[in-house]
């Protein structure tokens, strides 16, 4: 069976309303022999005469006037879907996001986020969810709507990144350790008891490598997950916490944080999504509520070019 033409709903739409081929050819710009072609073929396919003459004029079949309706309603959604989207409404929005993130982004920035989008869409919704690895799978199957974290290796390469901050590895120790007061060496750093941040429980991490040159090994005391588990074991210890500067910002109230005493690099935090969400008009604006969010100084909402995951950066937790 042939697949149908569906360029004849237009053309029976415009017979159905006219009731006329002179006047339908008129409205499409078509002749009028045209017109009486594509009424023929119009017949042959639904196997109806649809309009028959009656004196000087034409008038519905009982076909006809069943479908008048139901062809009106076809061509108009057609014509809807075919219209570039509308204009964002966010007092009209209403849709439920789902964002993956790292341990300490929705304690740090979560209630800034959250209060951001009540304001500006009441109707909107965000759902938090863990993320325990870089698999791109929750992004390309739609499970994910938005994610954080640093593109590396296993993100899927047709994933858009775009950068959010730099972050750094800094220590932290309650009020009154030992370590809050004088200067850090490498040595004073290295000696005390330590937490080892590792989602696939590791002891050993790039800060480790960076103190083997010096001689030098950290004490590893306990290994966790998390840094707001890392955190609040320091806050109530005498344990020192290695955790991202900006990642937990607002969990480290309270606690004395410095730099680290060996040379780290500092890392790009990106927000990552699937392309097909590229031109949705509610995610580009979630997208910028984030970046706003989580910029170092308030600027106002704008939308920029999204990079490639061909640009790779390395992790910089202890295990990626």
């Amino acid at each position: 069976m042939s697949s149908p033409d569906f360029n004849l709903l237009a053309t029976l739409d415009v017979l159905l309303a006219e009731g006329s081929v002179a006047r339908a050819a008129q409205r499409l710009r078509l002749s009028p022999s045209a017109m009486s072609r594509a009424l023929a073929r119009l017949r042959d396919t639904i196997g109806d005469p649809l309009l028959v003459r009656a004196g000087r004029g034409l008038v519905p079949t009982p076909r006809a006037l069943e479908l008048r309706d139901r062809v009106a309603q076809l061509v108009q959604d057609a014509e809807a879907v075919l219209r570039p989207a509308e204009a964002l409404d966010l007092q009209r929005l209403v849709r439920i996001f789902t964002l993956r993130t790292h341990d300490g982004f929705v304690e740090n920035f979560g209630p800034d986020l959250i209060a951001r989008i009540g304001t500006q869409a009441s109707g909107v919704r965000l759902r938090f969810v863990q993320k325990p690895n870089k698999d791109s799978t929750p992004l390309r199957d739609g499970t994910v709507d938005l994610e954080t974290g640093i593109v590396g290796k296993t993100t899927s390469p047709e994933v858009r990144a775009q950068a959010l901050f730099r972050d750094r590895l800094i220590g932290v120790v309650r009020l009154g350790h030992e370590l809050s007061q004088g200067r850090i060496t490498p040595t004073r750093y290295a000696a005390g008891r330590h937490i080892s941040v590792s989602r696939r429980g590791l002891d050993r991490g790039p800060i480790d490598e960076a103190l083997l040159p010096l001689g030098l090994q950290r004490n590893i005391a306990t290994i966790v997950s998390g840094f707001s588990t890392a955190l609040s074991l320091a806050r109530a210890s005498d344990l020192i916490a290695s955790v991202p500067e900006r990642h937990t910002g607002n969990l480290r109230s309270g606690m004395h944080s410095f730099p680290l005493p060996v040379a780290m690099p500092e890392v790009t935090v990106a927000l990552l999504w699937h392309p097909r969400l590229d031109a949705d008009p509610a995610h580009r604006w979630l997208r910028a509520c984030v970046r706003d969010t989580c910029a170092p100084t308030q600027r106002a909402p704008c939308e920029t070019a999204a990079t490639t995951a061909q640009d790779r950066i390395e992790p910089h937790t202890e295990d990626g």
